[in-house]
């Protein structure tokens, strides 16, 4: 292997965007090769082969290593321990094992699948309710504090989880999470209170299916306006408000030419007035007719 085991860097510098990996299947490595040869230095994948594809991830960082493209120091890796109730019958660990052990297994299937010894962050993909934190939530996490000592993680966060369930896991964790990844709709404010949290217990909130689950701000005119105004594409005003508001916004874009044009979001600053016009539109998505 080429450049894909080193020595963890002493700080993680955030990529610009994570590139999303879910949902790809037979197409997950030529993605993600295209991805990291476009530009991308973040990937979020799972451990969950019931929607992501990990091995082929790491065979596309594999590629990128021995073609020179990119070093593992240059990357932020992250990836997920999902619960048997998220998975399909292609579970990474034995389902009858104590959930300590499930973790431990799921963790050395990741770092194997990606060809790395240490993640930059590693995901609880999920409580396994929708309300509260159950005592398999807690043992789960307390196994990833347990590997957030080790040096094969050096950060921890947590997905798909609800102000209440992130209050209380802030209020007794060892280990506050440093990341949470949500779905982000306009609707809620771009989850505002969710991302308020985040800001005060400095937490990066990372944002996923700003895009697609947010198809009727597209159509609204202030956002067309937008657009015309700044020659922006929708996603580059969407990804750039994201940042602007202290998101990590992940794209799981298929395209190269979006791609690279996602990427662009690093050469411009969005104006404060046009800030608050995307995050006001969801408010008058829902009480005014597109």
């Amino acid at each position: 292997m080429n450049d894909s085991r080193s020595t963890p860097p002493q700080a993680a510098r955030l990529p610009l965007l994570l590139y999303g990996t879910a949902w790809k299947e037979d197409a997950t490595r030529a993605l993600t090769a295209m991805a990291l040869r476009t530009g991308f230095r973040g990937i979020d994948t799972a451990n969950q082969r019931r929607h992501y594809f990990e091995a082929a991830v790491g065979e596309a960082l594999q590629e990128a290593y021995d073609g020179a493209i990119v070093q593992r120091g240059e990357l932020f890796l992250q990836t997920k321990f999902t619960h048997a109730a998220g998975q399909d019958h292609r579970l990474p660990y034995d389902p009858k094992a104590p959930l300590r052990r499930q973790v431990e297994q799921s963790l050395r299937s990741s770092l194997e699948h990606l060809r790395t010894d240490y993640l930059d962050s590693y995901v609880l993909h999920g409580p396994s309710s929708s309300r509260g934190l159950t005592d398999g939530d807690w043992e789960v996490w307390k196994a990833m504090e347990g590997f957030a000592g080790t040096g094969q993680v050096r950060s921890l966060g947590v997905s798909n989880v609800s102000l209440e369930q992130l209050d209380t896991l802030c209020a007794s964790a060892t280990i506050q999470p440093s990341f949470v990844q949500n779905r982000c709709y306009a609707r809620t404010g771009w989850d505002r209170r969710v991302r308020e949290f985040c800001r005060a217990h400095r937490i990066v909130y990372q944002g996923f299916s700003l895009l697609t689950a947010n198809g009727e701000i597209f159509r609204h005119p202030a956002m067309r306006a937008m657009i015309e105004r700044t020659q922006r594409t929708a996603a580059q005003l969407v990804f750039g408000f994201a940042r602007a508001v202290g998101m990590l916004p992940l794209t799981g874009t298929t395209q190269e030419a979006h791609m690279r044009e996602d990427l662009a979001i690093g050469g411009f600053d969005m104006g404060a007035e046009d800030v608050s016009a995307i995050e006001g539109i969801a408010g008058v998505v829902l009480t005014s007719p597109l």
